[in-house]
């Protein structure tokens, strides 16, 4: 008899403690993966959500995400730089505006950091601004082990570690170098970053992802990435670029969310450089519109004796085109009579 009541305490106190055990998974469980939560039209018209602004205006918003993409060697790491600079000092940006000095947490996966320190010291020496919030650069020479995959857990919880509150926007240069697991062209690999971003966008911040473009010009890679992202710009080849010109681009904006009209008007932009007395090399970015450039064009080969047919193989434009520009530099007499 004895016997049969401690083995009905023992089950007693297994039950008890398997259901004990039982509860803590449960609200581990639910700490992990809480319930869904289903706003009425009502509760969702009059909750009180803070401003959408913009980091840079118009199209960096704050709670965005964004791709800024190019070919190799075109210029999109020293703009990516100019963006992250400007939003950390609260300057201006080519023809963009920031509202306040937002803290910037910049991810570069390729270039030595010689280089980066090189090209940050000659964007803090071409401007007046200081910087006023804080501007962090994670590089990979800085590293004892290399930068680890974004795409993982791991990796993405390492960054994490240094992302503050004062943090507004991260930068990622670049998706092919940061994220390595699985295939560019396949949407599922990119997954795991797009539930990191937007779950970084749920913490209110932005971030802008630098990427390369593909053989056809376009992004490379799985079109999915654009899926989410609130502006996506591409840095395209002048048709007249030459090695020489260094970085020069014209900016098109392939996505544009609550854009519209001449804020998403593609425009060229040119980086030139020079030497100060005291052999400091500064640069300056100069921009102008791509209907001003190409009417500029239109009127240089036409005074260097091209016919309209000519240049509008040259500059890949349609004849009309060329008719319409040559008619404007003649009326402004910035064509030679002789040539029209």
């Amino acid at each position: 008899m004895l016997y049969f009541m401690v083995l009905s305490q023992q089950l007693q106190v297994r039950n008890m403690v398997q259901g004990i055990f039982i509860k803590i998974i449960m609200t581990i469980s639910n700490i992990k993966n809480p319930p869904l939560v289903a706003l009425t039209l009502e509760e969702l018209l009059l909750r009180k959500i803070p401003k959408r602004n913009n980091l840079l205006s118009p199209w960096l918003p704050s709670q965005g995400l964004c791709m800024l993409y190019s070919t190799r060697g075109l210029g999109k790491t020293w703009m990516a730089l100019g963006i992250a600079h400007a939003v950390a000092s609260n300057d201006s940006f080519l023809s963009w505006e920031t509202g306040s000095a937002e803290g910037v947490l910049y991810i570069d996966g390729e270039m030595p950091m010689a280089v980066m320190q090189e090209r940050l010291a000659q964007i803090v020496g071409s401007t007046s601004k200081e910087i006023i919030a804080p501007f962090s650069i994670i590089t990979p020479d800085a590293q004892e082990y290399g930068i680890p995959d974004l795409s993982t857990i791991d990796g993405q919880e390492r960054v994490e570690k240094l992302i503050t509150d004062e943090t507004k926007l991260i930068v990622m240069d670049n998706i092919s170098t940061l994220i390595r697991t699985g295939k560019e062209n396949e949407g599922e690999s990119w997954l795991p970053v797009q539930e990191w971003g937007l779950r970084l966008r749920s913490r209110g911040k932005t971030v802008l992802f630098i990427h390369h473009s593909g053989k056809g010009g376009q992004q490379r890679g799985s079109s999915r990435r654009e899926d989410v992202l609130d502006t996506v710009i591409a840095l395209k080849k002048s048709v007249d670029y030459k090695q020489q010109d260094g970085a020069c681009f014209e900016v098109h904006f392939e996505k544009n969310r609550g854009l519209y009209g001449d804020d998403v008007k593609p425009f060229e932009v040119r980086l030139t450089s020079n030497a100060t007395v005291e052999g400091i090399k500064i640069f300056e970015w100069t921009w102008k519109s791509l209907e001003a450039s190409t009417f500029e064009k239109v009127c240089r080969l036409n005074n260097e004796g091209m016919s309209q047919g000519e240049i509008a193989d040259e500059l890949e434009i349609n004849k009309s085109s060329v008719s319409r520009h040559v008619k404007r530099g003649r009326e402004e007499s910035k064509i030679n009579l002789q040539n029209v």
